[in-house]
């Protein structure tokens, strides 16, 4: 699918409500997480606001800054087409309704949270997020395949995360400098 999308033309920069709009149907969607996949979903496959490549893009400077992703994500997208009113409207979206909803959630969870079967559904939706994020993961792997930097980049912070025990904090700001220097943009001198 993502391939066939690459072809397409994008479609007109939305307004301030279509971003509210957009980005609300993003947060609706990812009951349980994988909020990255329905983003890329739906600001790239459905709506047609922005290439997949420009999406990811964002997406990586949105997990290189502090907060969650998914705000500096939705800050990311709305001020790309609407400037600072565009990253309102769409962190409005984002954040409205779903508060609005967690502080509903929380307050019926912890009426309730002793009994078995509510432990059990968390579970199911643990499973159901982790594999949202594979889907996404694979998606990326899509646009990057042909390019051996980036998946050794990949795969040497997958290891030192998963296995060397580093934490987050410090793999980004050894990494990320050294993957923006790799992937600068160089003159190329001739002659």
């Amino acid at each position: 699918m993502a391939a066939e999308l690459e072809h397409e033309p994008l479609a007109a920069a939305p307004g301030r409500k279509g971003l509210f709009l957009g980005m609300l149907q993003v947060a609706l969607s990812s009951f349980g997480g994988g909020m990255s996949a329905w983003s890329q979903r739906i600001v790239v496959e459905q709506r047609r606001w922005m290439s997949n490549e420009s999406f990811i893009t964002g997406l990586t400077v949105a997990r290189l800054f502090p907060g969650p992703n998914q705000i500096n994500m939705a800050v990311y997208i709305g001020a790309q087409f609407r400037a600072f009113a565009g990253a309102v409207a769409a962190v409005g979206g984002i954040l409205l309704v779903p508060f609005s909803l967690l502080m509903l959630i929380g307050v019926v969870y912890f009426q309730f949270h002793t009994a078995p079967a509510v432990d059990r559904v968390l579970t199911g939706v643990v499973a159901a997020a982790a594999g949202m994020a594979l889907s996404m993961g694979f998606k990326i792997l899509h646009v990057y395949w042909r390019d051996p930097l980036a998946l050794g980049l990949a795969a040497l912070t997958f290891v030192v995360l998963e296995f060397k025990g580093i934490g987050l904090i410090p793999v980004v700001l050894v990494l990320g400098p050294i993957a923006m220097a790799l992937y600068w943009p160089r003159q190329h001198r001739h002659g």
